[in-house]
């Protein structure tokens, strides 16, 4: 169980390991890996190939714990933090078996310590490296994987003509449990073994991208797909037979001249009006709702967002982003995200315009500023809690400095220019007049209130995403490698078909009842999905996660409140748009004079 989401530096310095001769050099990482909180710095341990070492000391003097340093490292045993160390591009980790399908993999990583029956908790000072290779040529060899034993040895010694003795076996002598109370030294060392593997360079990675019982993967998709099934058949029988039988109607009456009928006209009129009250509302239906300023500037938003969690997904789809390339996921994210501006931009001020809206520079303003400015001031006040704590998954300020560069010398230009563009394409005409009184709209049943119907309507497309979002959720805070990309892409088709099957269904109703306020109705609809989203973390961490500290608890929630908003984004613009379509066909699809 997680207890903690805050990563500290190897070489922090309560932690006492040794730095290497010259000291530490950090090496250098793509923007993306620096966005995630990794770091990579040189070590002390020496590795050469083919060499097998049994016992070497990591630091040439026992390395000193005074009170202080004892409480911290103690202290991040009990919340049973990792190691995260690099051989040759590869993680170490251990060795495990999936319990579900007997299969073994490495998972990443492995522990700084256990804590004993007695409760007490035990550091690991021996490691010992096992260093799989792949002969690929005569005298050419290669890494295929590292895989660590740790184990807690209190009797290692330091000769003293400088070699070392690595203390007997875990199990078979006495443990490194550090003191609270008085000054220790401790003597870190480490064991090499070089061992043969047939795993070939391609498919050295394959040990760790392991997926944990498929089988809910595949019942979670076809659970989906029988839903979205459900949800457009229930959409096309709308459509090819409520709808078809109205518009057929309507036309059949306004092409009769009711003036040479005796009475029978009128009769069929209020026919068609009992039967079926959406066409009450034409004169209504396009008129420009309330705030469409910050309605277009959130579907600019939304599209840039689709656009570039689409192009990702399909990216990973097709294996160009490796979890050899680190970082290369968080890189191509925001790199898209900044072309993918002038979207945004275009969007906003097509819709805006459209709508009606005549401020025009405030709408330019505010599609590149308002969304992304939001996510930034939300991402730097949580980075402040890791700088006080000295965490290694704070941003740097330059790298921020980078952010706010890309920001504003690339993708504020680029919307700036999808957004001139739009304003100067025609606005997407309504198919229908708009009356000057608007119509006044009758009480709604209980389902159709705004609060009941996001309540419905939000819980199908989180039902399409739930347990792929739980193994996302469960592999980012593991430390766990997500590589499931054809689930997810599978999963993400069905909610976006979802979302505008279902935001569809409840403006039909909406339109039905003469509610023609639709356009913000569909998005927060659409996007109430996102407080499932939040709720689904809260339970997340009920039941998985034990966070002893105030500042992992801000932390956690201050992620999933900033998922959970870009969620509501996006699933808010797919809502409107798909809304949007239905109204310009359904009601272009009848005469009205």
């Amino acid at each position: 169980m997680l207890r903690s989401v805050i990563s500290y530096d190897y070489y922090h310095p309560a932690f006492r390991f040794c730095e290497p001769e010259g000291g530490k050099k950090d090496v250098s990482e793509s923007l993306g890996s620096i966005m995630f909180g990794d770091r990579i710095q040189t070590s002390p341990f020496e590795l050469q190939m083919m060499k097998n070492e049994t016992c070497k000391a990591v630091c040439k003097e026992a390395q000193k714990y005074d009170r202080p340093a004892a409480k911290f490292t103690n202290q991040r045993i009990r919340d049973k933090y990792k190691f995260n160390w690099l051989i040759d591009g590869l993680p170490a980790g251990i060795p495990y078996i999936d319990p579900s399908t007997d299969t073994g993999f490495t998972l990443r990583g492995f522990p700084l310590g256990v804590v004993n029956d007695d409760k007490k908790p035990e550091l690991y000072n021996h490691y010992d490296i096992v260093v799989d290779y792949h002969e690929a040529a005569k005298d050419k060899f290669r890494v295929v994987g590292v895989l660590v034993v740790p184990s807690s040895r209190a009797d290692s010694k330091i000769k003293g003509d400088g070699g070392v003795e690595c203390g007997t076996e875990e199990g078979k002598g006495p443990r490194m449990v550090i003191s609270e109370d008085n000054e220790q030294d401790v003597i870190f060392t480490y064991a090499v073994y070089w061992r043969p593997s047939k795993t070939a360079w391609a498919t050295r990675w394959d040990t760790y991208l392991h997926v944990f019982d498929p089988r809910i993967h595949w019942f979670s998709l076809v659970n989906s797909a029988i839903i979205v099934i459900f949800l457009c058949a229930m959409v096309v029988g709308i459509l090819m037979r409520a709808l078809k039988k109205d518009i057929a109607r309507y036309n059949r009456l306004e092409s009769f001249n009711l003036d040479d009928l005796s009475g029978g006209g009128g009769e069929a009129e209020d026919g068609v009006q009992e039967d079926s009250g959406w066409k009450l509302v034409h004169g209504d239906v396009f008129r420009t709702p309330k705030n469409p300023l910050l309605l277009s500037v959130f579907l600019g938003s939304g599209s840039q967002l689709f656009f570039m969690t689409g192009c990702t997904i399909i990216f990973a789809l097709l294996g160009f982003l490796s979890p050899s390339n680190r970082g290369s996921l968080g890189t191509i994210m925001i790199l898209l995200y900044t072309i993918f501006g002038f979207i945004g931009g275009y969007v906003s001020a097509r819709v805006y315009k459209s709508l009606g809206g005549e401020a025009w520079k405030r709408n330019i303003a505010m599609t590149p500023t308002l969304v992304p400015g939001i996510v930034f001031a939300t991402f730097f006040l949580l980075n402040l809690f890791l700088w006080g704590k000295q965490s290694s998954g704070a941003v740097p300020f330059t790298t921020m400095l980078v952010i706010l560069g890309v920001w504003f010398i690339i993708s504020v230009p680029l919307s700036f220019a999808g957004s001139w563009v739009g304003f100067r394409h025609a606005p997407i005409q309504p198919p229908v007049r708009v009356n000057q009184i608007p119509r006044q709209i009758p009480p709604s049943t209980t389902y159709l209130r705004p609060i009941p119907s996001m309540l419905l309507v939000g819980i199908l497309p989180f039902g399409a995403v739930f347990v792929e979002l739980y193994f996302i959720m469960d592999n980012m805070w593991s430390s766990k490698i997500y590589y499931m990309f054809g689930f997810l892409f599978l999963t993400y088709s069905i909610m976006v078909i979802t979302c505008a099957a279902v935001t569809v269904l409840l403006v039909y109703f909406l339109l039905c009842s003469e509610n023609y306020h639709w356009q913000w109705r569909s998005f927060a609809t659409a996007g109430a999905s996102a407080g499932y989203v939040f709720a689904n973390a809260l339970i997340y961490w009920i039941s998985k996660l034990s966070l002893g500290s105030f500042t992992s608890g801000v932390l956690y929630l201050g992620y999933s409140l900033l998922t959970s908003f870009l969620f509501f984004i996006l699933t808010g613009t797919i809502g409107f748009f798909s809304s949007w379509a239905f109204v310009q066909r359904v009601y272009g699809s009848i005469k009205i004079d």
